[in-house]
């Protein structure tokens, strides 16, 4: 299949299909387009974003039924070969024999890169090893001084992921302040969120994004484009006093205020009303999972709300009105509220 034709027919699964390069469109090509076309005969749609716990289970079995297959002794050899040199060929060879992209893919309609980047995740043991102690730190900073921001590197020399030591290191680094932002920091905080969108309106193919009277003074931007992963590393570096997780709070903080501003206060009679749609139409879902619920659909529900401030109720709710939330699953928590509150809510209302 010629490259425009992939593209094309993966348009009908992928709607930003647009944005992607074309040694990836060639690569989903082969690997992703079958599949997709089978989930789409079953009636299942192509899922993006965060991974629920079904399919966190789908991939724990599809991983320990392919070392079962081959006789692997462990998940870190088969996805993280280059830590295995002696052992590279083997494990290349059976992956080759044995279908790998297809056995790891099973049962989650997901494009195959994003399922094996979830499964690196859930089964490097670097990931998971706690807090860094003071020894480690000073160690990262020595590692950072000598090698730059080669993550790989340093990972491989501190045992623990790529991702883990370029957090810590962001925040260790930053001449952190843990109070209330002050004003300047807000602003420092706007400024170099809209520097991002701006360069990302410039250099992406965003329709979404359109300039105010041909100005650069203001931006237009859909509500999705604002909740969209950011550089937070670099937005960091920017505003200079905060690190990187504090700015994605701040910010996520930002748009629920700024975007619920107006917003009638759900209190009294049109609080109850609101807390009972919420749990029936939550119910009505029959989601295991908090992943699972399309929250944008449950908006209406507040008026012209971003989803972040749906999800900020529900959590109020389940925290007030739950009792052991903590040790629920999410779907038992929306029958506790079905089955136990909501005609509490509807006597009081």
């Amino acid at each position: 299949m010629d490259l425009d034709a992939a593209r094309q027919e993966l348009e009908e699964f992928i709607p930003h299909v647009k944005n992607i390069s074309d040694s990836s469109i060639k690569r989903m090509a082969g690997r992703d387009l079958i599949r997709f076309k089978e989930f789409k005969k079953q009636g299942i749609a192509v899922k993006f974003g965060r991974f629920t716990q079904k399919e966190n289970k789908q991939i724990q079995k599809n991983v320990e039924d392919f070392l079962s297959l081959t006789g692997l002794d462990s998940a870190e050899k088969l996805l993280f070969t280059s830590r295995y040199p002696d052992d590279k060929d083997t494990i290349h060879r059976l992956k080759t024999e044995h279908h790998f992209c297809e056995k790891i893919s099973e049962g989650i309609p997901r494009p195959w890169r994003l399922i094996y980047y979830r499964a690196r995740k859930m089964f490097d043991p670097n990931n998971y090893k706690g807090r860094y102690s003071k020894e480690e730190k000073e160690t990262l900073k020595k590692y950072q001084a000598l090698h730059g921001n080669d993550w790989k590197k340093i990972s491989e020399l501190m045992s623990r992921s790529n991702l883990s030591v370029a957090m810590k290191f962001s925040e260790i680094k930053s001449a952190t302040n843990y109070g209330t932002w002050t004003k300047e920091e807000t602003q420092k905080l706007v400024n170099a969120v809209k520097e991002v969108l701006r360069r990302k309106a410039k250099t992406e193919n965003a329709s979404s994004v359109l300039s105010l009277e041909q100005s650069d003074t203001e931006l237009w931007i859909d509500r999705e484009k604002l909740y969209e992963t950011l550089p937070w590393t670099e937005i960091e570096t920017k505003v200079g006093s905060r690190y990187w997780r504090q700015c994605k709070q701040k910010w996520n903080s930002i748009l629920t205020s700024k975007l619920t501003r107006r917003q009638q206060l759900y209190r009294g009679t049109s609080g109850l009303r609101a807390k009972i749609n919420l749990i029936k139409r939550l119910y009505e879902t029959k989601a295991e999972d908090a992943n699972e619920v399309n929250w944008d659909e449950l908006t209406d529900i507040f008026g012209d709300v971003p989803r972040a401030y749906v999800q900020s109720k529900f959590y109020r709710l389940k925290v007030s009105s739950v009792p052991l939330w903590k040790r629920k699953s999410f779907s038992e928590i929306i029958d506790y509220l079905y089955e136990k509150k909501l005609p509490e809510f509807e006597e009081k209302l």
